[in-house]
């Protein structure tokens, strides 16, 4: 069902006070169960709660069930598009609890990775660019049907990475949440969300304002992963493949700053697995930026590809982020502290 702008905004002010609410319930629990203690790779200095990304898992989760049994009883077994798209909180929500147990009791990366693939599994089965292939394919190429495994194995991997990067890129108060606020705000506007994709706007919001520097609570994994899934399925939404493309690319500091991480400790012969302060991002902290400098840099850029989205199109989109990439390369050959001698702490030497 389409609602207004004011509902589309009344949303938002309610998940803001909905997810601060629970924070100021949770923080006191988590800070006696799930304390962070700062060790020599942490970016924080003082012992920090963390598990808070639940507020906004539980507000976001809330809203795509009351949205989706909305939808169900206003059309009854539609699920397309819009419909799909109120799925997207609840297909996360299996990988946020695995992630609450990974921050509780530190679960096994078989288990995790497991539970991703399940996740993407379901992502990538409501996805109307999958759903299209087997014909457009068959049409153009001899046994077209058989191209899709390929297919289906890119895009498993493409899913967990966008979920892992973006747990990978929690490290600095502010910064995940920002910046997939407003990834996800541009892909809604994109994609002509549903309300309850606004509620997990809002829901970050209202954690934003217990995260940023200094942080009261971090969100853990049960937050990084849910929202990586989450805009993973947006991505997945896309009508096309190119505009898919610049949907992704909206999300260029925070996954390109991973994906050039990972790809680099490859090369200098690494272990990818090991806990790091390698990202550019916290380099650049390293380098004597602050928290709130360093994610206000990450979340403006976002912005802009965002606008630029919503202005120009896909195309605009792979410019401005060839500039961005461009633009974070100078900053780690000029600004950041040098990979090779923020290895040297990595490696321990």
């Amino acid at each position: 069902m389409k609602h207004s702008f004011g509902f589309m905004v009344l949303s938002i002010v309610l998940a803001v006070l909905a997810s601060s609410g629970l924070l100021t319930w949770m923080v006191p629990l988590l800070r006696r169960r799930m304390l962070d203690h700062p060790n020599a790779r942490s970016s924080h200095h003082e012992p920090t709660p963390r598990g808070g990304g639940l507020a906004f898992v539980i507000v976001s989760a809330a809203s795509g069930a009351i949205g989706w049994l909305e939808a169900l009883l206003a059309k009854p077994g539609a699920v397309s598009g819009p419909t799909a798209m109120l799925a997207l909180p609840l297909l996360a929500l299996p990988l946020a609890v695995v992630g609450i147990l990974d921050d509780r009791h530190n679960l096994s990366a078989a288990l995790r990775y497991g539970a991703q693939l399940a996740t993407a599994l379901l992502l990538i089965a409501l996805s109307p660019l999958v759903s299209a292939l087997p014909s457009a394919l068959a049409s153009v190429v001899p046994l077209g049907w058989l191209l899709p495994l390929p297919v289906l194995a890119f895009l498993l991997i493409f899913v967990t990475a966008i979920i892992n990067f973006t747990n990978f890129m929690d490290g600095l108060d502010g910064i995940v949440a920002g910046c997939i606020a407003v990834s996800i705000c541009a892909l809604a506007i994109a994609l002509a969300a549903p309300w309850p994709l606004w509620a997990l706007v809002g829901g970050l919001l209202g954690f934003l304002f217990w995260n940023w520097s200094p942080a009261k609570v971090f969100m853990g994994d049960v937050g990084s992963t849910f929202l990586g899934a989450v805009f993973a399925g947006l991505v997945l939404q896309a009508p096309s493949w190119p505009e898919a493309l610049g949907l992704l690319l909206v999300a260029t500091p925070l996954l390109g700053d991973a994906c050039f991480c990972v790809l680099r400790r490859l090369l200098a012969g690494q272990k990818v697995l090991q806990a790091h302060r390698l990202h550019l991002f916290q380099r650049l902290h390293q380098a004597g930026w602050s928290h709130a400098r360093v994610s206000s840099l990450y979340i403006t850029a976002t912005a802009l590809l965002a606008l630029t989205l919503l202005i120009g199109g896909w195309h605009s989109v792979v410019i401005l982020a060839i500039v961005e990439i461009f633009l974070g390369v100078w900053l780690d050959q000029t600004v950041a502290v040098p990979f090779a001698v923020a290895s040297v702490v990595v490696e321990g030497r």
